[in-house]
């Protein structure tokens, strides 16, 4: 499990979250309160800079009445929870079984050579990150990425060229209409 250090950043806790707490664990019984941890660190994630610190984890725990472990556990499970600052566009590219078959690793480091950045890292601009993630469910359509609510489906240099100038433009929109 790979969590991050301590961040001396407060933690973005506000009277709208408290509440919609409140209402989600209110939809289970008495002790069963964990159910609605990944909606909890979605939500508390979203009010952070769409990361979590070990400071909000421990703050869902609090609110839960569980271990802080229970909540590292979850977060360091599932790639949709970020441990570091995160870039506007964040490329999540797909790195399992199809995606590896089809060049993901070397379209995940051509575009890491492209913009000057380690896997996880931050350009200096704070426009882009990289991030390997687990299977996104379009391996017929490998190699692909998700960049906010969207994928981004048989990918080639060529294509993370555009979609990266596409992005410095101002050109993409990260949330889906749906």
């Amino acid at each position: 499990m790979s969590v991050v250090a301590k961040s001396n950043k407060p933690v973005n806790v506000t009277e709208r979250f408290l509440a919609r707490v409140e209402v989600l664990k209110s939809r289970f019984p008495e002790g069963k309160h964990k159910s609605a941890l990944l909606t909890i660190l979605h939500e508390l994630q979203n009010d952070n800079d769409d990361w979590l610190s070990i400071e909000a984890m421990d703050k869902v725990a609090e609110l839960l009445n569980i271990k802080p472990i229970e909540v590292y556990e979850v977060v360091s499970f599932y790639s949709m929870y970020n441990q570091q600052p995160v870039a506007k566009y964040m490329f999540e590219f797909c790195h399992t079984g199809c995606c590896m078959t089809r060049g993901v690793e070397d379209l995940m480091e051509y575009t890491c050579k492209k913009l000057g950045v380690k896997q996880g890292e931050i350009t200096p601009d704070g426009l882009f990150s990289v991030k390997g993630v687990e299977c996104l469910g379009a391996c017929g359509y490998a190699p692909m990425l998700q960049l906010g609510d969207y994928y981004h489906e048989f990918l080639t240099p060529e294509k993370m060229d555009a979609l990266i100038e596409d992005c410095r433009a101002g050109k993409v929109d990260m949330i889906s209409k749906v």
